[in-house]
């Protein structure tokens, strides 16, 4: 990989979607990459792909993650609230999330990192990835439209920024030499489910997966969680087995013939084409 890591700004990038407790599959995909030495130059996270991404750019194993969040509920990070803008504040994340990075802003993680999360007035993406609001960013990126309030930013509110970038390749293509995208939202056949909660779940899901479709065509490999639809959006009891299928899915795309090593081998070629042109 030496022979194209001057051709962009970043050599290998990470896209994380959202996809709520499906996103310990990031986790399980993450340590998979680890293990073909596929390790990150920049990570993008939208939701549940920016509540790993952090903790992974803070200098988190993948496994430490998965232990930080064991024997935890819902409700511990969730304030009851007026349900005007949201049924719950997301007082209890913001608390866990601060209390256990070791970065306090942007700046001190050990690679770039960038939050989406969509600005509620202008009713548009917004990637964070400076400054001392890392912890607000992150929460607001996790916001999922009324079941929290939104995150007050330097005086503006945002909320899930799956509602517009669930997958955020496009926000670090241009930088990265390899692009890996993780997308953990996947829309499945309906169930024959009639409750309030699956209904909510599965309307933000098909949202959120309408809005990756030009994004991951722009993802040098992409996987794809598929089986995770039967866990709840906000299941913390299965977190350990949404780890291990994000990893097994990850381990069958890397082993697919034209996963890596064709694009290692067109990127070459085209730092040929580079040096020969100047």
């Amino acid at each position: 990989m030496i022979f194209f890591k001057f051709l962009k700004k970043h050599n290998i990038g990470y896209a994380l979607s959202g996809g709520g407790a499906k996103g310990f599959a990031h986790l399980g995909a993450i340590k998979a990459l680890e293990e073909r030495k596929l390790k990150p130059d920049i990570i993008a996270g939208t939701s549940a792909g920016a509540l790993a991404g952090v903790f992974y750019a803070d200098g988190y194993a993948p496994e430490e993650v998965v232990d930080l969040f064991r024997n935890t509920k819902f409700k511990q990070f969730v304030e009851f609230t007026l349900p005007t803008s949201g049924l719950f504040r997301p007082t209890g994340l913001h608390d866990f999330i601060k209390r256990n990075l070791r970065a306090k802003t942007f700046e001190q993680l050990q690679f770039p990192f960038v939050a989406v999360a969509t600005d509620w007035e202008l009713g548009k993406y917004v990637a964070f990835s400076e400054g001392d609001n890392l912890v607000d960013a992150v929460v607001a990126s996790c916001c999922v439209p009324l079941i929290f309030s939104p995150v007050e930013i330097d005086g503006r509110r945002y909320v899930d920024g799956g509602l517009f970038k669930n997958l955020p390749a496009s926000v670090i293509k241009e930088e990265c030499n390899v692009l890996f995208g993780v997308n953990v939202a996947m829309t499945m056949p309906p169930e024959d489910k009639n409750n309030l909660k699956y209904f909510a779940e599965r309307t933000f899901t098909m949202m959120a997966t309408s809005n990756t479709l030009a994004d991951k065509k722009l993802c040098n490999v992409l996987v794809e969680m598929e089986g995770l639809s039967k866990y709840w959006m906000f299941d913390l009891s299965h977190t350990e087995d949404i780890f291990e299928a994000g990893y097994r899915a990850t381990v069958r795309k890397l082993n697919e013939r034209k996963s890596t090593s064709s694009i290692i081998r067109a990127k070459r070629f085209e730092l040929l084409d580079f040096k020969k042109q100047r």
